[in-house]
């Protein structure tokens, strides 16, 4: 059993080394969370599937050329789970993101709370909830892609795992590419495991270049599925449009 069985979110998310977790995403771009939710927990969200009035919008990857999969973005309310996990990580990641945009000559507005940053969301005119919950089957993959829904956007967001690798599911390795100014594009090919949590860049990260800071440009998506059945959970922190 984990660790982390049996304790709350934000109690779980104290255990890590925050220090480190900066560092990991300010020299490679990333960061895994190990073993952050239990099994019990990932099948809990996997069941909500077919939950009636869990989901706002379901979407069909192939019809629209994003991929091969489908996805579903939760409606409010979110379930426990998610909410604990937004509410909990945005705390975590807002004095990043304010500290990102300073380095990048930007303004460093984001709010502590994400209660306050949803507030200004709403403002923009972005009312619909982003969380979503994500299934691919055998072939199955996601083009690169960035996600955003409006003019305010989160410079941070994760997924979470929840299926296994190897054992659910093979292939299916999370991409991440990296394109600097004026550089080939650089790609990361990352596999967590069941429970891991995943902290990446929504689009853009500062990154050290021979004239100083500069604006690198990030995608994401998936290569493809061999066999079995793969899951995840997505949580983006700005609303949508």
């Amino acid at each position: 059993m984990s660790a982390m069985a049996g304790k709350g979110v934000r109690e779980r998310l104290s255990a890590f080394d925050w220090k480190e977790i900066e560092r990991e995403l300010d020299t490679r771009g990333y960061s895994v969370l190990p073993t952050l939710l239990s099994p019990k927990e990932c099948h809990e969200l996997v069941e909500l599937w077919d939950a009636k009035g869990r989901f706002r919008s379901r979407i069909q990857m192939a019809p629209r050329r994003y991929g091969l999969g489908e996805y579903r973005y939760f409606a409010r309310p979110l379930p426990r789970m998610v909410a604990d996990l937004r509410t909990h990580l945005y705390a975590r990641l807002a004095p990043v993101a304010n500290r990102w945009s300073a380095e990048l000559g930007r303004p460093a507005d984001y709010p502590r709370s994400l209660r306050a940053y949803t507030l200004s969301c709403h403002r923009s005119g972005q009312r619909r909830p982003t969380p979503l919950l994500l299934r691919y089957g055998r072939d199955g993959y996601n083009c690169l892609h960035q996600d955003l829904y409006g003019e305010l956007a989160f410079p941070l967001q994760a997924t979470a795992f929840l299926s296994r690798p190897d054992v659910d599911f093979g292939g299916g390795e999370f991409l991440l590419v990296e394109q600097r100014p004026r550089a080939q594009s650089r790609a990361e090919a990352i596999r967590p495991g069941r429970g891991d949590l995943l902290i990446f860049p929504n689009s853009h990260r500062p990154t050290q270049g021979k004239r100083g800071t500069v604006r690198t440009s990030l995608r994401h998506g998936l290569s493809r599925v061999h066999w079995g059945e793969r899951w995840a959970l997505g949580l983006i922190f700005h609303d949508a449009r």
